[in-house]
């Protein structure tokens, strides 16, 4: 049977506060008590109940992870780093999919429900109210690759970000391809509504406007998946295809690839193919994909530092940190030409 804190509180011959007080970080308690529990539960094979303590402290250690992007095999190097990080801190993530919940105000009652001390929304495509219904109903929230937007002044809404600057990273995929000679470029972004999408679509657009001489096409797939890459590329190549692609993350230019294939056409001889974050497979030698790297766990790192001066009740303005992205070089784009 489990072993109760009373049980320790009798072997130690303390109170059962006092057993309390020595699990509770912070919490006051002399060198010879500690020591006498301590021991007692060592003796008796006692773990301290978190839940219980919760109670008694009004902190869970729970903190919410929320995405809507499960199908998106780059998220699952994004969860790993996080619940990795969480538990690290001595905190424990609940993972939430948002994707069939509706209204962010049904997602905090949810979250309410566990008693989460925090939130980390992990989704570049939530609407934008969902970070602000937390911060409003006092509970702290990061948003990891999230949209770097200024508020309005005095707004509660205004959260922590954490993310890359999606136009710039826009641009570079511009000068990449135009560098390379690609006078036909094509964007294959993933939902239209998503801030990613709209702003990679941008930052492409102002770069290729620099270019007269070059043509430029955009489509938006139904999601950040590599089924909606598949499908969207597909009906692409049965029209006037493009030279070569900037599609708006891996997992859709992975699936763009294999209708390339399928289609009967070579990369990077008849199409280019670049997509965004370098997440594992990309780097898969059948694949091989040309790309933009996010700094995926750079984003990490930094959104559990927020989450966790958040939770020590740190005060200060909502921060916003923006990381550099990097071209990686591989073989779904021509080579640049020699001077």
């Amino acid at each position: 049977m489990q072993v109760t804190l009373r049980q320790v509180a009798e072997r130690a011959g303390v109170s059962a506060s006092a057993v309390s007080r020595t699990f509770t970080k912070g919490a006051s308690v002399s060198a010879r008590t500690r020591q006498k529990v301590e021991t007692a539960a060592t003796e008796l094979g006692y773990s301290p109940n978190a839940l219980a303590r919760g109670l008694t402290t009004g902190r869970t250690g729970m903190v919410g992870l929320v995405s809507n992007n499960f199908h998106n095999p780059v998220f699952l190097e994004v969860f790993d780093g996080f619940t990795r990080g969480l538990q690290a801190r001595g905190l424990r993530p609940l993972l939430v999919n948002l994707s069939d919940l509706g209204e962010p105000e049904v997602l905090l009652r949810l979250l309410r429900q566990y008693s989460v001390d925090g939130v980390i929304i992990a989704s570049s495509t939530v609407p934008a109210a969902f970070p602000g219904v937390f911060r409003a109903a006092g509970i702290p929230v990061v948003h990891s690759f999230g949209r770097a937007t200024s508020a309005p002044e005095g707004s509660v809404f205004e959260v922590p970000v954490v993310g890359i600057d999606n136009i710039e990273a826009g641009r570079l995929a511009a000068r990449t391809l135009l560098a390379r000679g690609y006078r036909h470029i094509g964007f294959l972004g993933g939902p239209e509504s998503a801030s990613t999408t709209e702003d990679r679509w941008t930052g492409l657009r102002e770069e290729v406007a620099c270019h007269p001489s070059v043509t430029l096409t955009h489509s938006y797939a139904a999601a950040y998946s590599h089924d909606a890459g598949h499908a969207e590329m597909a009906r692409l190549l049965r029209c006037l295809r493009a030279e070569a692609y900037f599609c708006g993350d891996d997992a859709l230019a992975i699936g763009a690839l294999g209708a390339i294939h399928e289609a009967g056409l070579r990369v990077p001889e008849d199409v280019g193919i670049l997509g965004l974050n370098d997440m594992e497979m990309a780097r898969w030698g059948v694949i091989n994909l040309t790309t933009i790297r996010q700094p995926i766990a750079a984003i990490v790192a930094a959104s559990l530092d927020l989450i966790v001066r958040a939770l020590a009740r740190a005060t200060g303005p909502a921060e916003v940190q923006m990381f550099s992205c990097e071209l990686v070089e591989r073989g779904t784009l021509r080579p640049l030409p020699v001077r």
